[in-house]
């Protein structure tokens, strides 16, 4: 079998999912951007609920980045 640059249909697959989790992380980053903007740029001013909103959306930002930390050390490993 030859080998050439072109991706495996299982490195593309996780080129797409990488893809997929960056998506996610700007989304999620854009919805705690916001969330600030209309409180000042201050989450201590925050009522409660969004407070625990903010909360939850910054613990979902960390896991996306570390599943995409993750996601980049893979694919750097096959290269």
């Amino acid at each position: 079998m030859l080998q050439d640059d072109t991706m495996t249909r299982e490195q593309l697959k996780e080129v797409l999912e990488y893809r997929k989790l960056v998506l996610l992380y700007e989304a999620v980053d854009a919805e705690i951007d916001q969330l600030i903007m209309q409180h000042g740029g201050r989450s201590e001013d925050m009522p409660d609920a969004d407070r625990d909103r903010y909360r939850d959306l910054a613990r979902q930002r960390d896991d996306l980045q570390n599943d995409m930390r993750a996601m980049e050390q893979r694919l750097l490993d096959e290269e």
